[in-house]
Parts: structure tokens; C-alpha cells; sequence
């Protein structure tokens, strides 16, 4: 019994992994370089017609977390115009597609602090709200760190502070970092810090 039990309650599981949404056609709503927007005609999963519109972007999140030998990180901030806040956040931006997620990183970090890292790990890959987009999001940890001149775009206006990982990770604990990409990195990098992995 406990058998046939336990294979029912795994048959069940793998249903759920099926794709419960039926796609009845997609038009173009918007375009930019950026993004675009689709408007879907849909069958839902309880059975009834609706409309889910969704947003491609055309390029990956990329977000870079420097730590020196001394475990200090560097932060950016700037004026985040959609939620019309300031934010401090790790260094970030986005990758070409053509383009490996870590050549992408690299050119990032350079732009927006001047630094130069030797080591390169991969920690975190993420979809940044994957209620209405496809934003795919990759996450580096850089280390064994030089320093040359920053390259920021001219839309970008940013401040670069130095800080204790610690610092940062309070930041995170208490509120004033709310950037996803952010959060995730510095959580996720704590964890390895405490586990002695880094």
C-alpha cells in the first residue's frame, strides 16, 4: 500500500510539472531594442478562455558581487527610474545573447567600478519576475581584484562606495536594498562565507 501510495503522489507531481496553459494564437503589442510585449489568447488552467500578456526582454541581467581579499565589496548606486527611487545595488546590466554571461560581467564590472578580477565564479541564476516576463538573470561572485579607470554609459549617473561585506549584508537585512539581483547575491554569498566555500 505504502508503494502504491507513494507512486500515486509521484504521478501527481509529475502532472503538475506539465505545462497546464493553452496558447490559442500571440500578436505584437510593442517593440523597442530593449523589450517586447505579446498579448496571448489563452486557455487558462481551470478550463476558461482569457488574455496574458507577456514581456521578452532581449538581453540577460547580469549582476557581479567584487569581494577582496579582505572580504569588502563595492556597491553602485543610482536613480532607478521606474520606481522612481535611488538604489544601491551590486554591479549590474545586461548581456547581448550572442554574448557569454561572463564576458558580459567582466565588460559590466570594468564600466561601472574600474575593477578587474581574475577569479570568476557563477552562483546564481535567476527569473527576475517571471509573472509577466522571461528576464533571466545570471549572477557572478569576482575576486583576486585589480583597479583601472571606470567606463559608466552616459545614462548612467553613479556613485561607487567600498564597503565590509558585512555592511553590505546588513543593507540587505534591514531593508535598504531591495534590488532582487542584489538581495540574491549577497544572501547567497553570505551562506558560502559562513560555509567557508569561498
Amino acid at each position: 500500500m505504502k508503494v502504491d501510495k507513494f507512486n500515486q503522489e509521484n504521478g501527481n507531481r509529475e502532472k503538475l510539472l506539465d505545462n497546464p496553459w493553452k496558447t490559442l494564437s500571440i500578436a505584437p503589442v510593442f517593440d523597442s531594442p530593449w523589450i517586447n510585449v505579446t498579448k496571448h489568447e489563452i486557455v487558462n488552467p481551470a478550463g476558461n478562455d482569457g488574455e496574458y500578456s507577456v514581456v521578452h526582454f532581449k538581453n540577460i541581467a547580469i549582476g557581479i558581487l567584487p569581494l577582496d581579499d579582505e572580504f569588502n565589496t563595492w556597491i553602485v548606486g543610482q536613480f532607478r527610474y521606474p520606481i522612481n527611487k535611488y538604489s544601491w545595488e551590486i554591479p549590474e546590466g545586461g548581456g547581448k545573447l550572442s554574448i557569454s554571461p561572463l564576458e558580459s560581467a567582466k565588460r559590466e564590472l570594468l564600466e561601472e567600478t574600474g575593477i578587474v578580477a581574475k577569479k570568476w565564479t557563477q552562483i546564481q541564476e535567476m527569473h527576475l519576475s517571471n509573472s509577466v516576463s522571461d528576464e533571466y538573470a545570471v549572477i557572478f561572485i569576482a575576486q583576486q581584484l585589480s583597479f583601472e579607470e571606470a567606463q559608466p554609459e552616459e545614462t548612467e549617473q553613479l556613485q561607487v562606495k567600498k564597503i565590509p561585506f558585512d555592511e553590505l549584508f546588513q543593507m540587505v537585512m534591514n531593508g535598504e536594498i531591495t534590488d532582487s539581483m542584489s538581495v540574491a547575491a549577497v544572501l547567497k554569498t553570505k551562506i558560502l562565507i559562513d560555509s567557508a566555500t569561498l
